[in-house]
């Protein structure tokens, strides 16, 4: 699948500016990004359900953004789910193959095959409303499965859901995926679907594409501010810096307390005089004894998770910073600690939120 230069405006708001992306066979695709971002929007002109003011979408060589819904090969499930509620289930995932024509005997067998697949067989006979909405999602993802399309098409197809039964769900798309010989774009908000289920990671935002690639490419080398913030829970620090003058091939940068750290970012290609910002993910910021690490800060809040502990904290300049420390940390509110700075993993952004990354991952 291909989107060539998408572009849709409602009335004076632009919601999508020149969208391009390719996409490979089989491949399953996250859409992320925050609300208003533009990624349903996308999504519903690559179905047919809206129109883009200019632009292509190819599929599988055949340009399908000017063919109705139904000839497009495509197939989509919504967040609603949008079952038919006085039909039963076999009748729902039934209806869309009757329409285009699909022999009784062809249709009984797809829904056979998809209800195995989504362990619903016992369920054939109800009505939507005689379902749990986990049960209810299985069956909208089977209605979108017995048309073997080329592409299928989820928009937040978990948001509905409960924790527990979404971390289920989520595990059997991915069984699922293996077993269904198509392409999957899936709308996403929550960052663990897209890291978790996808291949590619398509982040948006502002009307564009700010980045697309494989799950770890995009958390550890983000295009920008943007998606170091967007990608990550909790999301990568940003720290004011500047630049320290020298003629060393890799940046030496100062904080706003006069502490300075050795990269592995190159300075050629940075902005001389202007501010930077350090970006570091939690991990890479280590808890030690004040005095001892590369700056010092106030804790002010300590997150336990059982196997390790997030420790937020306010540098002198009220910049805020999260670090990582042992499970069983004896840090404390209110504590005043030294954090410990992997040059090494630290990223640069310059004034205009571009990224500049450390040698080492080049």
């Amino acid at each position: 699948m291909e989107l060539h230069e998408i572009r849709k405006s409602y009335g004076n708001v632009t919601v999508l500016d020149g969208v391009s992306l390719t996409m490979e066979a089989r491949e399953f695709i996250a859409f992320l990004g925050p609300s208003g971002s533009g990624k349903s929007t996308l999504l519903r002109i690559i179905a047919g359900l809206e129109t883009p003011d200019s632009g292509e979408v190819v599929l599988d060589g055949r340009r399908i953004d000017t063919l109705p819904p139904g000839q497009r090969d495509v197939a989509m499930v919504f967040q609603h789910y949008a079952l038919y509620p006085h039909m039963s289930v076999r009748e729902n995932m039934a209806f869309g193959l009757r329409n285009t024509g699909v022999s009784e005997t062809e249709i009984s067998a797809r829904i056979d095959q998809a209800a195995t697949a989504l362990e619903i067989g016992d369920q054939l006979d109800k009505k939507p409303g005689q379902m749990s909405g986990g049960q209810r999602q299985r069956v909208a993802i089977g209605r979108a499965i017995v048309k073997n399309p080329a592409l299928f098409l989820l928009d937040e197809p978990l948001s509905n859901l409960d924790a527990a039964l979404r971390t289920r769900t989520r595990v059997e798309l991915a069984q699922l995926r293996k077993r269904v010989d198509a392409a999957v774009i899936m709308v996403t908000h929550d960052q663990a679907e897209a890291m978790t289920l996808a291949d590619k990671i398509v982040v948006m935002n502002d009307r564009r594409i700010q980045q697309s690639g494989s799950p770890m490419e995009v958390y550890g080398r983000p295009a920008n501010a943007f998606v170091a913030r967007f990608v990550g829970s909790p999301p990568m620090n940003l720290v004011p810096a500047s630049l320290v003058v020298g003629q060393n091939a890799l940046a030496r940068v100062k904080l706003s307390d006069g502490a300075e750290l050795a990269t592995q970012v190159p300075r050629k290609g940075l902005p001389g005089a202007a501010a930077l910002q350090i970006g570091m993910r939690p991990e890479n910021v280590a808890v030690v004894a004040a005095g001892n690490g590369t700056t010092d800060a106030e804790v002010q809040l300590v997150e336990r998770l059982g196997e390790r502990t997030l420790v937020y904290a306010l540098l002198d300049d009220g910049a805020e910073i999260t670090a990582q420390d042992e499970g069983n940390s004896p840090v404390r509110i209110g504590d005043r600690i030294g954090l410990l700075i992997d040059g090494a993993a630290v990223h640069l952004f310059g004034p205009d939120g571009a990224a500049h990354h450390p040698e080492r991952d080049a």
